[in-house]
């Protein structure tokens, strides 16, 4: 069987649709061409290379807090698909629960986009996301990850990590937003996404000055709490991104099949409970 025939579980997918759902008037970056992705785009793509189930992310870019895109995606196809969703932190526990009912599994945080500061605010709405057991997903780079640090330590919420930490590779492995991360290992609530190498790779595919990064963390983490993610419709991208070379990385990281199972499907649908 060939890695493109593997069943696998995608971790991080956008769904982009300007023609139904119209972007933000007040977004700055609307995504266009190859960037938009509609939901019959994946599930094409998903259907192509073996992919039974995939979670969507809820972008700033294009539609912002506006989840609309995404929860329509999700009930097209509510036995595949899942969305880690945007939320206002004064979001109430029958909010939460709402979104719950649509296939949101967590919130995204993503000072990547928006600073540190702007999530200073945010305890009480981690503290309910742990109270309905849902995810706290975030997207950090460099040190940013260092603010939510104790706040990851003392509420005993999910925590999901965007492509490893998006950490600084000539920084090395000692840098301290990546080695607070690799201490996250211990509290077993964390899990953390082998993908967007082109977010911190500055060298392109295949992306070597990434795979200590990606050694690190698995040998921290165990394949028990690292998950695979393609990061579809690439956006933003710095060059030419395409799926079939990223998925025949991971043989390169994961030459044994068990191994790639447990990345692919075992560890995914323990986590978000895919069918």
């Amino acid at each position: 069987m060939s890695i493109f025939e593997e069943p696998k579980i995608d971790c991080h997918t956008h769904v982009f649709d300007p023609a139904r759902f119209s972007y933000g008037k007040d977004i700055a970056y609307h995504p266009s061409g190859q960037e938009i992705g509609t939901a019959a785009q994946l599930r094409q793509v998903m259907k192509t290379y073996g992919v039974s189930h995939s979670l969507l992310v809820q972008p700033n870019s294009g539609y912002g807090g506006d989840n609309s895109c995404m929860l329509d995606a999700i009930a097209q196809d509510k036995d595949r698909l899942k969305g880690i969703a945007i939320i206002d932190f004064n979001a109430s526990l029958d909010d939460l629960r709402a979104l719950k009912k649509q296939g949101i599994i967590g919130a995204a945080f993503n000072p990547t986009f928006h600073g540190n500061d702007y999530y200073k605010v945010a305890e009480p709405l981690i503290r309910r996301l742990a109270d309905l057991d849902m995810f706290m997903q975030i997207q950090s780079e460099h040190d940013q990850l260092l603010m939510y640090v104790p706040w990851i330590e003392s509420i005993p919420v999910k925590v999901l990590i965007d492509h490893l930490g998006r950490p600084t590779p000539s920084a090395g492995l000692g840098q301290p937003g990546f080695a607070a991360l690799l201490k996250l290992a211990k509290t077993k609530r964390v899990s953390v996404k082998l993908s967007g190498y082109s977010k911190f790779s500055q060298r392109g595919y295949p992306f070597e000055d990434c795979w200590p990064f990606v050694r690190a963390v698995v040998d921290a983490f165990t394949l028990e709490h690292c998950l695979w993610a393609s990061d579809w419709p690439y956006l933003r991208a710095p060059q030419r991104q395409d799926y079939g070379p990223l998925v025949e990385l991971v043989a390169q990281f994961f030459p044994n099949v068990n191994d790639r199972r447990a990345l692919f499907i075992d560890t995914p649908r323990r986590l978000f409970g895919f069918a």
